[in-house]
């Protein structure tokens, strides 16, 4: 068996240490160097050709994010950041994502010997993620503004789909840049939002205030009891499963602090389950990248309530786990491209009423 060659990048001893400890106790991967700077790093990787790196944000000689940029633009390969479980870390972190990291591994605080170890088997998965991952060269993409977002998208002409309808979201590996792509087109007056990603406690209320800066609509983590109103999106906190309730006439949150479910809390087949009772044909489902089989049996469990469902297609996607398994399980009407995803929810709402959710 070929393993998966690990280069570990971080200025900390110990984490080092720990890393490559992590590494080797696997069966399929081995850490076949470590280094304290990029700068060192650089040429470690040129003499071992990795299969991935693992590459610390903050770091001396040359910050880990300008060593990023210029590796996704000179040699691109698969990167897992470690970032430390702070405001500023988090913001960092995206950035990452952005330019073209595959995953984070949060970094903790305090007795980081026990915490690394303790999401070792977490680590190693993320390692082989990112092994099979397509990896993106970095573009920047200029911040879609009302005026060309309004003259490209369909509007939401049928005011009955902005207020009774719902876009129900999970995603996984990649779904931070998918959703942040997804979500900045659509209109204010949009219906409302539900999101699952998986992501730590730590970084998902960083994840939505980043989201309501650049996107035209109100994004917020969900606190539960919340009113889900056109032009919100609620997205699950790293700790609890969202939930989709009624009070009456209106759509509510709620979270729940239960069972892991398919290894995950917030878990998307919780969040679609929960649409599927309470929403039924009202309810647009999105499915976007991201490993394992994670909302596929909740989104066939929407499709057979009526609810009409959007799956990632597998180019566009950084991970073809979700969507395919929401695919191959018979609960998806279409599969589209990321950058046609919101131009496709628009136009299926600006239809409804006018005949049913399938034709």
């Amino acid at each position: 068996m070929k393993k998966i060659k690990v280069l570990i990048v971080d200025d900390s001893a110990l984490v080092r240490k720990l890393l490559t400890e992590i590494v080797n106790s696997q069966r399929d991967m081995e850490a076949i160097g470590a280094a304290a700077d990029p700068l060192i790093a650089r040429e470690m990787i040129r003499e071992l050709n990795p299969d991935v790196l693992t590459l610390d944000v903050e770091m001396p000689r040359m910050d880990g994010l300008d060593f990023l940029e210029k590796l996704m633009r000179l040699r691109p390969m698969p990167v897992v950041m470690v970032s430390t479980l702070t405001e500023k870390g988090s913001d960092t972190t995206f950035k990452a994502l952005e330019l073209g990291a595959i995953d984070f591994i949060a970094k903790p605080k305090i007795d980081i010997t026990n915490g690394l170890h303790e999401y070792g088997d977490e680590i190693a998965d993320k390692i082989r993620i990112a092994k099979s991952a397509k990896i993106k060269q970095h573009v920047s993409l200029p911040v879609t503004t009302s005026s060309t977002a309004d003259a490209v998208l369909p509007s939401i002409s049928n005011r009955v789909a902005s207020t009774e309808k719902l876009i129900i979201v999970g995603a996984s590996t990649g779904g931070t840049e998918a959703i942040k792509d997804f979500l900045i087109n659509l209109p204010p007056d949009c219906p409302g939002i539900l999101i699952t990603q998986h992501m730590p406690e730590a970084f998902t209320k960083s994840f939505a205030d980043r989201l309501n800066r650049l996107c035209r609509i109100s994004v917020v983590e969900a606190q539960g009891g919340e009113r889900v109103l056109p032009g919100h999106a609620f997205l699950a906190p790293g700790h609890s499963h969202l939930l989709l309730k009624r009070s009456g006439a209106n759509y509510m949150t709620e979270l729940n602090q239960g069972d892991l479910v398919n290894r995950h809390r917030p878990s998307v087949d919780v969040l679609f389950r929960s649409a599927a009772n309470f929403a039924g044909k009202n309810a647009i489902g999105v499915i976007l990248t991201g490993m394992g089989k994670d909302g596929a049996e909740g989104m066939l469990e929407m499709y057979n309530a009526g609810a009409y469902n959007l799956a990632q297609d597998e180019a566009s996607c950084v991970v073809f786990g979700m969507p395919k398994e929401a695919i191959a399980a018979g609960g998806v009407d279409e599969v589209v491209s990321l950058k046609d995803m919101a131009r496709r929810v628009l136009l299926k709402l600006s239809s409804f009423g006018m005949h049913s959710n399938r034709v």
